[in-house]
């Protein structure tokens, strides 16, 4: 209930209250302090899907700045998911780091997920959250953009009133403390035998090597977050495609769509919690006024807690 009215909060203060004006204003000023003509500017991570390949193509082709993008792939690639990825780094104009994980050591943290945590995307979660800060010090990149806010899906209304990402959510005091797939660190070096190196992807920076540098903002403070509007952008723009078929669960084409163990995890997250995927894109719908609350119930009717057979 918490989550709901703070949804209703947030989207209310996006269509009402905040000057946009003001807010791209306050984007074109950061821009122009990171704007390089020699080397990457910033850095936007994603797959390929609408909301990464909105932010880099209107990062590189609106306000000129020079994007390297960063990919943490799916665990199991659907073809049109692919595809879309391509696309993206093609007519978007991409230079693109593409971290492939061992896959051995991503199988095994896949399965202890799914049979600890009954989430078997987790893996893939903190390998996606914790590469472009890898990758940004790597490369001495001071500025990441991450596409939408926590609050466009519900977070509390205070994560909306800073444009950063906070530093605490890439960093850790102490590896022992970490948990990957429900096991402890210690744990999956002593019993599974993975080494630092195996897990070192999946893991936050150590907070005393970090680059206090960095700035990580999110484009969608800055600029009005519509899901189905950056779809429709990076169809005409990024060569993007839906799905080719209703996504089971739900009763849309174009969210999620490039790894196929994402149905899974939805179907998970509907076994424990009894909000499956048609409720999550039916609110967000809602939200953004493209249909009714009784059009999104007939939905959830239908749709909701669908087995992922396909």
């Amino acid at each position: 209930f918490r989550r709901v009215l703070f949804r209703s909060k947030f989207h209310k203060l996006k269509y009402s209250t905040i000057n946009w004006k003001k807010r791209e204003k306050e984007l074109l000023k950061l821009l122009d302090k990171y704007r390089s003509k020699n080397y990457y500017d910033c850095l936007v991570p994603g797959s390929g899907g609408k909301d990464s390949a909105f932010t880099a193509h209107i990062l590189k082709h609106k306000y000129g700045m020079n994007p390297l993008t960063v990919t943490w792939p799916p665990i199991m690639y659907t073809d049109y998911g692919k595809k879309n990825f391509d696309n993206w780094l093609k007519y978007g104009g991409f230079d693109n780091v593409l971290l492939t994980p061992n896959p051995s050591v991503r199988q095994k943290l896949t399965q202890l997920s799914f049979k600890n945590l009954l989430h078997p995307f987790q893996p893939f979660v903190l390998g996606q959250k914790n590469l472009a800060p890898q990758i940004a010090q790597n490369f001495g990149i001071k500025l990441i953009f991450f596409g939408e806010n926590e609050s466009e899906y519900g977070a509390p209304m205070e994560k909306n009133k800073s444009p950063k990402r906070s530093k605490e959510f890439f960093t850790i005091k102490k590896i022992d403390s970490t948990f990957i797939s429900g096991v402890k660190y210690k744990d999956l070096r002593n019993k599974y035998k993975f080494s630092y190196h195996d897990l070192m992807p999946y893991m936050p920076i150590q907070e005393k090597s970090f680059n206090k540098d960095i700035e990580t903002h999110y484009l969608g403070y800055y600029l009005k977050w519509i899901p189905q509007e950056n779809y429709y952008y990076v169809v005409e723009n990024c060569g993007f495609a839906p799905r080719p078929y209703r996504t089971d669960g739900t009763f849309l084409k174009f969210q999620s769509i490039d790894d196929k163990i994402d149905d899974i995890h939805y179907y998970a997250h509907f076994i424990k919690f009894g909000l499956g995927r048609a409720s999550h894109d039916a609110a967000k719908e809602i939200r953004n006024k493209h249909i009714t609350i009784q059009e999104a119930k007939n939905l959830v009717k239908k749709y909701d807690g669908e087995f992922p057979k396909t």
